[in-house]
């Protein structure tokens, strides 16, 4: 099977699987994409070719984008980790969505106290967000310094100047990054 043949598959079978994990029928969903049931059935099966507008319609009312539609499926199953012993974090990146609007959530593992130099701390466009899974992080907002415990969240600009760490022992969080967070936090 060339390529071409194997992403035609896989678009195919992920219209069929998300119209099927919605509970809709090939009536209704050729009813929200404007196609007649006998040509999305044909669009599903292989025997018709899609159209770009085919496609554009037809992921809009599924709520998915062409792009999650015809990516290739990765080989990663195992996530592995980049460790930085110099910044005392290990850090698994759990999903990633490229580009300037794509955010990007990462489990993190800090080892390390949050540092109260000025030059450790960084301003970025955006906000960032994290929730502690395991110990307590240290949040430094500018002069403030923000506990924050295990099963609570932070949310903040990252335009005020900000550093964070691990209090008293290893942290865990899960954080959700836009383009430029991801860029200061994980690829530093």
């Amino acid at each position: 099977m060339t390529q071409d043949a194997e992403i035609d598959a896989l678009v195919r079978a992920r219209i069929r699987g998300l119209r099927i994990a919605k509970g809709w029928s090939l009536d209704e969903l050729a009813a929200r994409c404007y196609l007649s049931p006998s040509t999305l059935s044909r669009i599903e099966t292989g025997h018709r070719r899609i159209g770009l507008d085919q496609l554009t319609a037809i992921a809009r009312a599924l709520g998915a984008s062409i792009d999650q539609l015809v990516e290739e499926a990765g080989d990663e199953v195992v996530i592995k980790p980049h460790h930085q012993p110099e910044r005392g974090i290990t850090t698994w990146v759990l999903s990633h969505d490229p580009g300037q609007q794509g955010m990007t959530v990462a489990r993190l593992r800090i080892t390390q106290p949050a540092s109260r130099d000025p030059g450790a701390l960084k301003v970025h466009p955006g906000r960032d967000w994290f929730t502690v899974l395991s110990g307590t992080v240290e949040l430094v907002l500018g002069d403030r310094l923000v506990v924050v415990d295990a099963g609570q969240a932070a949310a903040f600009s990252t335009m005020v100047p900000h550093t964070f760490g691990a209090r008293g022992g290893p942290a865990e969080v899960i954080a959700i990054l836009d383009h430029d967070g991801e860029r200061m936090h994980l690829d530093a």
